[in-house]
């Protein structure tokens, strides 16, 4: 399924923390089912296919879920499903934790498969330097294969996690955080972009700061052509929670380019 990743431009995806729990610099309420319901539609409406989700989201797995099989088997192959192993949710706690051993991965993959269905790209959570080649995450990766999963990515936040994922060659896409406050992973972008993998964005608008007293749509086309300008090729991660939000920031990112095809 990364196939549509490796094609020339800019994809735009939708994270969907945004329907799971609370999210941004403001700790927005999550949307309700009718809302999770109406902001998918919206962007199947809209010609987005990627969607990125995670177990560390609380309801983010079993929404997007729930909505899949509403779907014509046909929709649905024209979609890329991701998924994270890594980082859990504690529901009885109403907080996440990490735990990257054998068994929690496992047991966390199954979870996912449960609830989606299908898992396009998973992508192993909070990633840190010693996680990434870990035998535990290494064995988990293999059960994943055994379970049909064929593509992988890895969830870091700095550079040395993403440059032993490149270096690894057990991932073929790499998710971190861009935006125009925060360059924290700028020094791995030339190794990025040399390689073949696949370069995922969270964050384009700092969780909401950069939009904060600015027209929306300038401020969102401007944060989107400047991780456009860094990295041509490559999937920008919108985390609204709303339909439409999600509209205005379609039209963000068709303003910010020259080939606003998605």
């Amino acid at each position: 399924m990364l196939q549509k990743f490796t094609q020339p431009g800019l994809k735009l995806g939708l994270g969907l923390l945004s329907i799971g729990r609370a999210w941004g610099v403001n700790q927005s309420a999550p949307a309700d089912e009718n809302e999770a319901r109406a902001l998918l539609s919206k962007a199947l409406e809209l010609g987005i296919t990627i969607f990125d989700t995670a177990p560390a989201y609380a309801e983010s797995e079993a929404r997007l879920g729930h909505f899949l099989d509403t779907l014509e088997p046909s929709a649905k192959h024209r979609l890329t499903i991701m998924t994270k192993a890594g980082e859990h949710w504690d529901f009885a706690r109403g907080a996440s934790f990490v735990d990257h051993s054998r068994d929690a991965l496992v047991r966390s993959i199954d979870q996912s498969l449960s609830l989606l269905g299908t898992i396009d790209v998973l992508q192993i959570h909070k990633a840190t330097s010693d996680v990434v080649t870990h035998p535990d995450v290494i064995a988990a990766m293999d059960y994943a294969k055994r379970c049909g999963v064929t593509a992988f990515g890895v969830s870091v936040s700095d550079v040395e996690a993403g440059r032993l994922a490149l270096k690894s060659g057990l991932y073929d896409a790499l998710q971190f955080p861009l935006n125009m406050s925060s360059q924290t992973m700028a020094p791995l972008l030339p190794e990025l972009k040399a390689s073949d993998r696949t370069a995922i964005v969270n964050r384009p608008f700092a969780m909401g700061g950069l939009l904060a007293g600015q027209p929306f749509e300038e401020a969102a086309a401007a944060a989107f052509r400047y991780i456009e300008e860094r990295l041509p090729r490559a999937v920008i991660l919108s985390g609204t929670g709303k339909a439409a939000h999600l509209v205005q920031n379609v039209q963000a990112f068709h303003k910010c380019r020259l080939n606003p095809a998605l």
